[in-house]
């Protein structure tokens, strides 16, 4: 199992309020999302192709943090995206996810 990098990308956007750059700075300093995007990661590798819900589905991960920590692991180039496809759990329009 490949362990997740230091992934420096904003955890909040400027536009949102400074409660949610708090939360972003605890969650990075405390450990946490590292913690989630290796969770992640690995969920991605054990189910390939899945939308971000049916990730969190399958794994039993929280559907908000999947969806938070597919992105900064795209940035970091331990995932990549796939097509939309109607996702099985929501059945909207979704991407898909698998490990690179």
């Amino acid at each position: 199992m490949s362990s997740v990098p230091d992934i420096q990308t904003p955890a909040a956007r400027n536009s949102d309020p400074e409660t949610s750059h708090l939360a972003a700075e605890e969650i990075t300093k405390s450990g946490k999302r590292k913690a989630q995007q290796q969770k992640v990661l690995n969920a991605v590798k054990k189910f390939p192709n899945r939308t971000s819900a049916e990730i969190a589905n399958r794994s039993k991960l929280d559907r908000y943090a999947v969806a938070r920590r597919l992105p900064e692991l795209a940035t970091a180039g331990l995932v990549k995206r796939g097509n939309a496809r109607q996702c099985r759990i929501n059945h909207r329009q979704a991407i898909v996810w698998s490990p690179v």
